[in-house]
């Protein structure tokens, strides 16, 4: 774990910062980041069979092959509810093929310097070869909290979707953000708002979050 000063730029605590682990969902934090930096948020993605995951247990937004929806929908897919499905679908559109996007995953790595990750996959479902450390999902997260669109996508309790199906026809859903902060369901310390950030479970990963806060002076923080 570790929690980042930005204003300061300080690191005020750290515990096996450096210790490689398994990340679950908080991989999505670098899907998040090619996406707004590399793509075209008004981009229209319809869905292929690629994306389609089945898994056990893997936690899905809902999207189908034929669906159609832009690529910024599908960001809110792939961060509020986490959508496994969501991430499959923007690294097709953007690379063509799961294993493709992954290598662009790790090239951005390196040239962040979080030189201690390895990225198999867009959502992070188990993979021995799937790996980073606190240290450097701070680096990651703190290249997307430098775009404005990734802190109002974060600060969302939820949101509405309309999806057009291979058919034609218009459902619309609503996904909710996974973290307590953002659903109320834990109350935020004394002094701190929680803007949001993005949770990970996986068994071999074990429970995992990454956050994006504020004290009472509206200086921001990120811990993990």
């Amino acid at each position: 774990g570790a929690l980042f000063d930005l204003t300061d730029r300080e690191v005020l605590y750290s515990k096996d910062a450096f210790e490689k682990l398994y990340p679950a969902s908080i991989t999505k934090v670098m899907t998040a980041l090619i996406a707004i930096k590399y793509g075209n948020l008004e981009d229209q993605v319809t869905v292929t069979e690629d994306a389609v995951i089945t898994e056990t247990g893997a936690t899905l937004c809902g999207i189908q092959p034929g669906d159609t929806l832009t690529l910024e929908q599908l960001l809110y897919g792939l961060m509020l509810p986490s959508g496994n499905d969501a991430g499959a679908a923007i690294a097709i559109h953007m690379s063509g093929s799961i294993d493709a996007f992954a290598d662009k995953m790790n090239e951005e790595a390196k040239r962040l310097g979080a030189t201690d990750t390895h990225f198999m996959n867009p959502h992070g479902l188990h993979d021995e070869d799937h790996y980073t450390t606190a240290y450097d999902l701070y680096l990651i997260f703190n290249a997307c909290a430098k775009d404005e669109r990734f802190i109002d996508l974060i600060s969302q309790k939820e949101y509405t979707v309309h999806i057009t199906g291979a058919d034609k026809t218009v459902r619309t859903g609503v996904w909710a953000a996974t973290n307590y902060y953002s659903s109320g369901e834990a109350a935020m310390p004394e002094g701190i708002t929680v803007l949001g950030g993005k949770t990970g479970t996986t068994n071999e990963a074990g429970n995992c979050v990454i956050l994006y806060e504020e004290d009472a002076e509206n200086n921001p923080y990120i811990s993990v």
